[in-house]
């Protein structure tokens, strides 16, 4: 079940990244003290108290005034208006909003106008008076009450102050989840590069023309959705929009294509990643690749356009070989070479792609992954430093979809990459989880009760 949707706005510079970065656990977000730093939604994962959500940073809200309008024809303010609107995009996908205004500076103009947005979305709001590090700010945040969209909460997203009443605010207005009943639908996303034969790949899926195929890249603008029962599970293919350079992304359609393909694989399970085997891998593969592995999801690699390769009888193990090398940082990820033309192979994609869901939703008894774990250790003891030995004490399944594990160590900082790497080839030759990610987290003794 794709997670809820929580977004932050604001005008620039008024920390919104800051606290994205704080939320999420990592710098995914730039923090500078320029306004307009975020142009793009940031999608990053967070959790309170058990909730989990998917947090989106936006660009600062700017409104036109009767001197910026002359200027927005120029090409400075045409990202300004793209920045817009990508947060009012992010508005309109969102479940709940962070709004987030500086207490140092108080109320202004773009605050007012942001609010009136806000009102008419009839959506939670959660209001936020950031920088407030001062007593004097955290009581003259009380201003912001005229804004008419809630109680302000003072924080401060920098030092850490009231984020977690913040939270708390949030994690109450998030739409509440069924937990008694288990989501066994399956969402796959198709991907790559304009013109690798995403559409035709799912029109040969289907049996039928349901999407436009053209050899124009480009032509798939839309993330769109078909519902299949695959053996009584209920399946939705996506079909998205190429993803290009960054460099090559006209502003307008194209841009607000590929935020829909990030949004379609941000809610899948399984992403089908077709490259184009007329032209091998390229840095984009490779990059859109990133893109599945950071939200976590599984991957099958779909070499498409099989039938414009010349053949002999070792081609497709060469071509194999190389692939893996290509795409070494994923070496557990399922391979198949398709001609969706001609039809070749297609019934395997749909195939590999209902394995790795299975994969990502396994559970392993905590007895048979301790009994695992220990027998890792054994034979391989975690590296250690001179008068600090890294103890493994126990693991527990976390979670599923994708599968996350949790490791008690005495030493949390003492766990070396390699380890890590260690103890996931090892899960993996013991469980499969093929084409999966796997989640690894190491709490060392002084977080247990945390």
């Amino acid at each position: 079940m794709a997670k809820p949707l929580v977004a932050i706005v604001g005008r620039p510079n008024v920390g919104k990244s800051t606290f994205f970065n704080r939320v999420v656990g990592e710098k995914l977000a730039i923090v500078e003290d320029l306004p307009g730093t975020t142009r793009d939604r940031l999608y990053g994962d967070g959790e309170w108290n058990g909730r989990y959500f998917t947090l989106i940073d936006t660009g600062g809200l700017e409104f036109e005034t009767s001197e910026t309008a002359v200027q927005d024809e120029d090409s400075t303010d045409e990202i300004a208006r793209q920045t817009r609107n990508q947060a009012q995009a992010a508005i309109e996908e969102a479940d709940v909003i962070v709004f987030m205004v500086d207490a140092k500076t108080g109320i202004t103009t773009a605050d007012r106008e942001i609010a009136d947005i806000l009102r008419k979305t009839q959506k939670p709001v959660v209001l936020a008076a950031n920088r407030a590090d001062s007593e004097e700010r955290r009581l003259n945040s009380v201003e912001f009450y005229e804004l008419g969209v809630g109680d302000p909460i003072p924080v401060s997203s920098y030092h850490g102050t009231n984020t977690g009443d913040l939270l708390d605010k949030i994690a109450e207005n998030l739409p509440e989840q069924p937990e008694d009943a288990e989501d066994t639908s399956i969402r796959i996303a198709i991907i790559g590069r304009p013109n690798v034969g995403k559409s035709r790949l799912l029109n040969s899926i289907l049996g039928q023309e349901r999407v436009i195929v053209s050899d124009v890249p480009g032509t798939t603008r839309d993330a769109i959705d078909t519902e299949i029962i695959v053996n009584g599970t209920e399946v939705t293919l996506i079909d998205t929009a190429g993803i290009r350079r960054r460099g090559h992304i006209d502003q307008g359609i194209e841009k607000y294509s590929v935020m829909r393909t990030l949004r379609a694989i941000n809610r899948s399970n399984v992403v089908l990643l077709v490259i184009d085997a007329s032209e091998g891998v390229t840095a984009q593969d490779t990059h859109i690749a990133g893109y599945a592995l950071d939200q976590s999801k599984g991957i099958v690699l779909v070499v498409n356009k099989w039938d414009k390769v010349e053949k002999d009888t070792h081609t497709m193990d060469q071509y194999t070989l190389k692939i893996r090398q290509e795409f070494d940082f994923m070496n557990w990820v399922p391979l198949v070479f398709t001609s969706a033309k001609f039809g070749q192979r297609v019934n395997k994609v749909l195939d590999l792609a209902l394995h790795v869901a299975g994969e990502r939703r396994k559970r392993i008894a905590t007895s048979l992954l301790n009994k695992v774990v220990r027998e890792a250790v054994a034979e391989h003891a975690p590296p250690s430093k001179p008068g600090k030995w890294l103890k493994v004490l126990y693991a527990t399944q976390a979670d599923i979809d994708p599968p996350t594990f949790i490791f008690s160590v005495n030493d949390a900082k003492a766990v070396h990459f390699s380890y890590e790497r260690y103890l996931e080839n090892k899960l993996r030759e013991t469980f499969g989880f093929e084409g999966t990610p796997i989640r690894m987290f190491f709490r060392g003794r002084e977080n247990e009760n945390k």
